[in-house]
């Protein structure tokens, strides 16, 4: 297979199946690497490939790729070792999310995986202690505006972000997943009731919570930035776990759309389904990417960033909010 690649599925097709790549020309790879640097899949896909034939260059960079991926898996470990000591006098659960959370339990979607911000979940009635502790230990406000601050603490579903003023390293401290003003309310108690021990006193959500949670940051809160990557946490997650119970814990928590649209995509994705109606957008808008990495479909993206706004908040509250922002500009 050449270079005439029009979007991301090429990068979709490499991490389901490691061996499409055996007929890639130099201009395959380069488009594959390019894509797979934009939506921070390199360690990912350097992980799936691993051990196959692909020319010297390429194994090369994907050498680099997996190491850099083991040492953001340490730093990432390290980062939540230091919120667990910060806040272990508090007695609160402290539940890992996201990256972090895959790469403490082992699971599969953390192979490979770019990990960002610490990104922790506690009950809200803990809020006050958690932050003061957190501060205490060396974490500040990102944000200081004052506009911010209130937004972040009536409105959204964590705290404003915080960063260690000596590691320069992020940690959002959420209560529930989704915004207060979103039209959907999931159930954070039975999150945080339903989460699971791991061995140094930390917790991550039970299975069917990681998918629950992943579809909804996916669907229900957000433009889709980062929807590949999102979306492979999804189906790794079945893959290892499988699905049993998961219909029920999405009802649950007013995530069932969510939850169904994500299983139908992964499939359409990453194997052989037909994405159909609506969810063929969402699955045009996850590939948005040229042949070096660059976004494409720039009405696509901006349909769903207006989205994403309008999920979050009823609208009186958005206008309110943008014309706010607009005015600090």
């Amino acid at each position: 297979m050449g270079g005439a690649v029009t979007d991301a599925r090429i990068l979709a097709r490499a991490l389901a199946d490691p061996a499409s790549v055996a007929g890639l020309d130099a201009d395959g790879w380069t488009t594959l690497l390019a894509m797979a640097r934009a939506e921070q899949l390199i360690g990912t896909l350097a992980v799936r490939l691993d051990g196959l034939p692909m020319p010297g260059s390429v194994k090369a960079i994907l050498a680099d790729a997996r190491a850099a991926a083991e040492q953001g898996r340490r730093a990432a470990l390290w980062e939540a070792e230091m919120a667990r000591r910060a806040l272990a006098a508090i007695d609160c659960p402290v539940v890992l999310l996201k990256g972090t959370a895959f790469v403490a339990a082992g699971l599969s979607a953390g192979q490979g995986r770019s990990i960002g911000d610490l990104d922790i979940l506690v009950p809200r009635r803990a809020l006050d202690a958690v932050e003061a502790a957190l501060l205490a230990a060396g974490w500040e406000w990102v944000k200081p505006d004052p506009y911010d601050d209130v937004y972040y603490r009536r409105w959204m579903h964590e705290l404003p972000p915080l960063i260690h003023r000596e590691r320069d390293r992020m940690i959002d401290v959420h209560h529930t997943i989704l915004p207060l003003t979103a039209r959907i309310t999931p159930d954070a108690d039975a999150l945080i009731a339903g989460s699971v021990a791991l061995g140094n006193g930390l917790r991550i959500l039970s299975p069917n919570g990681m998918i629950v949670h992943a579809a909804a940051h996916l669907f229900a809160d957000g433009d889709l930035a980062g929807g590949m990557r999102n979306l492979w946490d999804i189906r790794c997650l079945i893959d290892e776990f499988g699905t049993d119970g998961l219909v029920a814990a999405a009802h649950g928590h007013g995530l069932h759309r969510e939850v169904a649209r994500a299983l139908r995509l992964v499939e359409a994705v990453f194997g052989a389904a037909k994405a159909r109606g609506i969810d063929g957008l969402y699955g045009h808008r996850i590939a948005a990417r040229d042949g070096w990495g660059r976004p494409t479909r720039a009405v696509t993206r901006l349909a769903f960033y207006v989205r994403s706004h309008w999920l979050r908040m009823p609208p009186a509250m958005l206008a309110r909010h943008l014309w706010t922002k607009f005015r600090k500009v």
